[in-house]
């Protein structure tokens, strides 16, 4: 089945006389005959009844009129659309992140580029990390936000450090702990604590998420699958957890700092064999923007 069976088709059924057909597709009248019936044979049912003077639509015709008009319709935009991407100036760039957290840091790039790209077409992904990492060894993401022990270096991968993070104690802000300026790790031995699956956060967090754990009885361990339920547990007061510090984090939690942690490595990963014009000049302006 193709368009010109499905449009020979449509004008025969619209106009009910093939001779009006032809016209209209500018073709033979022959030719539209061709197209009508090789479509029945491959559907396996007349579409039209013709005698010398008539043509009708069979009730199979009129149950595919309208299908057979979606399909044309889709496709004509379909059409239309590459037309228009092909003969303007904008150029896609995809960039992917695992969690919202780097948005915020990310709309500050994107406010210079429409500046000095006005042809950037930032196609956003906001993907789960398992997910997010077979798009970018595939080469359907152009720049990965990342932190450095979570993104596994190939041959071909450059990563670029914007800055580092510390990992920090989150609590509600009624906890005891609230008013600490700082906290070590032994104290969150006694308390209870809110962890999650490693592959929804950073593995250094949920590494020590995990060290804690081993000191707290089990039902103390309230376990999450991903980093909105562990937010939402601890506001809740159900128990403390451990994560790097970011500015998403609710007014309600109070972010404690950690001592005798090393800060973790956040950044960017492009594939080197990739490096296009645009990807350089967006890679150059987040170099001069202010992630404070």
């Amino acid at each position: 089945m193709n368009t010109d069976q499905l449009k020979s088709f449509i004008q025969v059924a619209e106009n009910l006389n093939f001779a009006r057909a032809a016209e209209i597709l500018n073709i033979t009248q022959s030719a539209v005959s061709r197209q009508i019936h090789s479509l029945e044979e491959e559907l396996g049912t007349r579409l039209l009844h013709r005698t010398t003077r008539t043509v009708t639509l069979t009730p199979a015709g009129i149950s595919f009129l309208e299908d057979a008009k979606n399909v044309v319709g889709r496709l004509d935009a379909a059409s239309r659309k590459i037309q228009r991407h092909q003969s303007s100036s904008i150029q896609i760039l995809t960039i992917g992140c695992t969690d919202e957290a780097i948005l915020n840091l990310l709309c500050k790039v994107l406010k210079s580029c429409r500046a000095q790209i006005p042809e950037l077409y930032p196609f956003l992904k906001v993907i789960p990390h398992r997910s997010i990492l077979g798009l970018f060894y595939q080469g359907e993401i152009d720049l990965l936000f990342g932190f450095q022990d979570d993104i596994p270096l190939k041959n071909d991968i450059i990563y670029q450090e914007l800055f580092r993070i510390p990992l920090c104690c989150i609590v509600p802000d009624t906890h005891p702990y609230a008013g600490r300026t700082e906290l070590a790790t032994e104290e969150l031995y006694l308390e209870n604590i809110v962890v999650c699956n490693s592959y929804a956060i950073p593995f250094k967090a949920a590494e020590m998420q995990n060290r804690i754990a081993q000191h707290i009885p089990p039902e103390s361990t309230y376990i999450c699958d991903n980093l909105q339920a562990l937010l939402t547990l601890v506001r809740a007061g159900y128990g403390c957890s451990i994560l790097p510090q970011m500015n998403f984090i609710s007014s309600d939690i109070r972010i404690i700092p950690i001592t005798g942690n090393e800060p973790l490595s956040y950044g960017i990963f492009y594939r080197k064999n990739a490096v296009s014009p645009l990807l350089k000049k967006f890679i150059s302006i987040m170099a001069t923007t202010s992630f404070q």
